[in-house]
């Protein structure tokens, strides 16, 4: 590790601070050393990533070690359930995501499924969940959150996204509405650029705003910023780095007292134009209280980098230190709330309801072709490019339902222009059951399902992304999110006619 010359003295009350809304990641199963040391100098929160998690039993155990370090510490996680797994990173979750729930629409049901995914992460040792996306899915093409909405109806995705913040919250486990002021309607992911949202204020208040009031009303202890710019609210600056969105509307407008924690900070679309150190003073600066950043920088050097620079933020001028301290303090009032939530234990939710909730949201269009499926098939996956968000680490489709339900089915991924005809190659005389994910996004995908349905009219399509494109197979088959959960909803579906 290389030296850093600081301009801190001991652990004095500025330093604890700039320490205390940092939420930063780290690599490895189990604490590293330097992690502990912050959270004795005054780190109040850390961000789990799939790459901390391989079993409950290891997560729980982990949770403890930071606890031995500081009892109130924040453990949080990007648990989405659906596409965005954490938990269960290698396997696919237990849960289907936001747009399954939203396609039931049966709000009881998502509250019941946040409550049992509260649960086990409350099992687990986090309280604190980047959960649920509160974005209204208005631009079909989206690349970042698709299925990771509830929908493209407002109404629709303000219901369900108050029942997911009540029932992670009765788990004592924290809900964070996010981005804010909503990322539904771009064609760019934040990941990679910085997306624009051209669209007048009343648009912006009728859709995508409403959304997070809901989730306000419904006491939603965190919000996270979007990394959007929203020319409407703020021609200059993009939402986390905004104080007219994060003080001005979300604050004084909507009246909101909860934890503002920014989205990752060494997203392409802060740390390329701003870098992380301006980008994390301007965010507190405007309003934020919580930098999240341990995505892709997961070591102590960006700590110390983004704790120095607020320190010398405030010494210069630049960053007011009464800003700085309310920050920390709304940081440490979360902590004070999850602690004592935990307190009061969790109740026991309902195993089987992620699965209940797959096989829901499933829906069936029968084709001219539609006769039912009786022996082994070739599973043809047409696999786009997996976004940030989601990762390519966690598996999807039905290829290994399918093989349990019926023996002898195989299996192949396929891609790009010759991708139809590669998958009919290998089928050989097995009927296909080809899994697309968002078909509309792909011309590629496209073209693959024209070329297997003119020459075998009797293939199955399967589409675990957002359904937009005509559903069209023998049958076509909805999941609305690819889920473990969803892949076993589908096999079902494929194999009972």
């Amino acid at each position: 590790m290389t030296n850093r010359s600081t301009l801190t003295r001991g652990t004095d009350t500025l330093t604890r601070d700039a320490l205390t809304v940092l939420q930063p990641g780290f690599t490895g199963t189990s604490a590293p050393d330097w992690l502990l040391r912050r959270l004795g100098e005054g780190l109040a929160s850390v961000g789990l990533f799939g790459r901390n998690i391989a079993t409950p039993e290891q997560l729980a155990a982990l949770t403890a070690q930071l606890r031995s370090e500081r009892d109130d510490v924040l453990v949080a996680i990007d648990e989405e359930g659906g596409d965005v797994t954490r938990l269960e990173v290698r396997t696919g979750s237990s849960f289907p995501g936001n747009h399954a729930l939203g396609a039931v629409d049966d709000a009881a049901l998502t509250r019941a499924v946040a409550a049992e995914l509260g649960h086990r992460l409350a099992e687990c040792g986090v309280n604190l969940n980047w959960a649920p996306s509160a974005d209204v899915n208005a631009n079909p093409d989206n690349p970042v959150i698709g299925v990771r909405s509830f929908g493209a109806d407002t109404t629709l995705v303000a219901r369900h996204t108050a029942a997911y913040v009540e029932g992670l919250q009765s788990a004592g486990v924290a809900a964070c509405a996010k981005h804010f002021p909503g990322h539904g309607d771009t064609a760019v992911d934040s990941h990679h650029d910085v997306p624009r949202i051209d669209v007048d204020l009343d648009v912006l208040r009728s859709r995508d705003l409403a959304p997070f009031r809901a989730a306000i009303a419904a006491g939603s202890r965190a919000v996270m910023s979007a990394h959007i710019l929203v020319p409407a609210l703020d021609p200059e600056y993009p939402a986390t780095l905004s104080r007219r969105i994060l003080t001005g509307l979300l604050r004084e407008e909507f009246g909101y007292e909860g934890l503002i924690v920014t989205d990752g900070m060494e997203m392409k679309a802060i740390s390329a134009t701003y870098g992380i150190e301006r980008g994390s003073v301007l965010a507190i600066a405007a309003g934020a209280d919580a930098i999240c950043v341990g995505g892709g920088l997961a070591d102590d050097d960006t700590v110390l980098r983004l704790r120095d620079a607020l320190v010398g933020a405030v010494r210069s001028g630049d960053l007011p230190e009464e800003r700085l301290a309310d920050a920390a303090a709304r940081v440490r009032a979360l902590s004070k709330w999850a602690t004592a939530s935990a307190r009061t234990g969790t109740p026991e939710g309902d195993s089987g309801v992620g699965l209940d909730a797959a096989r829901r949201a499933v829906t069936v269009t029968r084709g001219e072709q539609g006769a039912p499926v009786s022996g082994p098939v070739h599973v043809a996956a047409f696999t786009p490019v997996a976004n940030i968000a989601v990762g390519d680490e966690t598996p999807w489709g039905v290829a290994a339902e399918l093989e349990r339900l019926l023996p002898g089915t195989t299996t192949g991924s396929y891609t790009g222009a010759d991708a139809g005809s590669a998958a009919l190659a290998a089928a050989g005389e097995r009927r296909v059951v080809a899994v697309v994910r968002d078909e509309h996004r792909h011309p590629w995908m496209s073209r693959a399902l024209d070329d297997l349905l003119a020459a075998r009219p009797d293939t199955v399509v399967v589409e675990m992304g957002v359904p937009q494109a005509p559903p069209r197979g023998a049958p076509h088959i909805a999941t609305h999110g690819a889920a473990r959960v969803c892949g076993v909803a589908a096999a079902e579906a494929i194999v009972s006619g």
